[in-house]
């Protein structure tokens, strides 16, 4: 649930806008992203939100019905165009984003009257990002569709943190802590999590967490790998060695691999690893959306990489 649009990417790597000539149109939108990651897997994926009744909205149903996403609950808001997004590319670590979401976006729109509750609290995952809680209506619909969850089989705060979307840093932090009471699985990066916490440290952060109630804590630390903690146990997996093209959309890459994951039952180091590999081979290319792998990719890298067997790989009982 939340946030969808159009991504504009340019095909001129190492150049700033004024000098791109051509763009790929794609979409977009993290939470859409990890919905159309989990449907590569094979898992049975929707995603709840809003779009402009204009071109831009026609793709997005045509796109998630290509992905094989369900599109039954994206609903169109008269006078608001669809957002879009462009970005620069600067490997391997500078990817500015621009979003026009002006004078507000449509999956901001989205009310709680509108949102099918019994569909909502019968997911087995539920995923929401915190940019839903940054305007009104979402809000309300956001905390509406958690009450409804109460904590209810695998629901997901992205803590998906963009400063361009908030009046404050403090203020996010409020409205964060209103929706932990109702998550099982917070999954962020370091400045991701210091708001929710007020830690960095992973280990301290997860700990936070814990004792919000939260049972799986996921911490991903860019060059660091990534740490994640459930019922006493932690484990770091380290990164995946891979050319960056693009580092837009690894992120949902985990997401959707962290959903698939979590369904399978798997250990968490095993979790970890795939969810890691996943963001790995988005990364190596230039969209987001459509650069989702399958699972027979994922598996393939980490056999080549040797995350399969777990090498490099700390787990320990806390």
């Amino acid at each position: 649930m939340g946030r969808v649009g159009v991504d504009l990417y340019p095909h001129q790597v190492g150049v700033a806008l004024p000098g791109v000539h051509t763009f790929g149109k794609y979409l977009g939108g993290s939470p859409t992203n990890v919905a159309v990651a989990a449907a590569r897997f094979g898992r049975r994926s929707a995603v709840i939100t809003r779009t402009g009744n204009d071109p831009f909205g026609a793709y997005v149903h045509e796109a998630l019905r290509g992905f094989g996403v369900d599109d039954r609950y994206v609903t169109t808001v008269p006078g608001l165009p669809t957002p879009v997004t462009f970005c620069e590319i600067f490997p391997p670590d500078h990817f500015p984003l621009y979003f026009y979401r002006f004078p507000t976006a449509p999956d901001l729109v989205i009310r709680e009257s509108e949102l099918d509750l019994d569909a909502i609290g019968a997911a087995d995952v539920f995923w929401v990002t915190v940019t839903g809680l940054c305007a009104q209506p979402s809000r309300d619909a956001t905390l509406a569709a958690l009450r409804a969850r109460n904590r209810t089989g695998i629901t997901v705060l992205d803590l998906d943190y963009r400063p361009m979307f908030w009046p404050s840093r403090e203020e996010t932090e409020e409205w964060v802590r209103a929706a932990l009471p109702y998550i099982t699985v917070a999954v962020g990066n370091l400045d991701e999590i210091d708001v929710a916490t007020r830690e960095r440290e992973p280990r301290k952060a997860a700990a936070v967490l814990h004792g919000l109630g939260i049972q799986l804590a996921v911490i991903k630390q860019g060059p660091a790998g990534v740490f994640a903690s459930r019922d006493g146990t932690e484990v770091s997996v380290p990164p995946v060695p891979i050319e960056v093209v693009n580092g837009l959309g690894a992120g949902d890459a985990f997401g959707g691999a962290l959903c698939h994951g979590l369904l399978a039952g798997w250990d968490l180091e095993r979790t970890m690893r795939f969810s890691n590999t996943a963001g790995a081979i988005v990364a190596s290319r230039l969209a987001c959306a459509d650069a989702m792998p399958t699972a027979a990719e994922v598996e393939a890298l980490m056999a080549q990489t040797g995350a399969e067997a777990g090498a490099g790989a700390e787990a320990s009982r806390a």
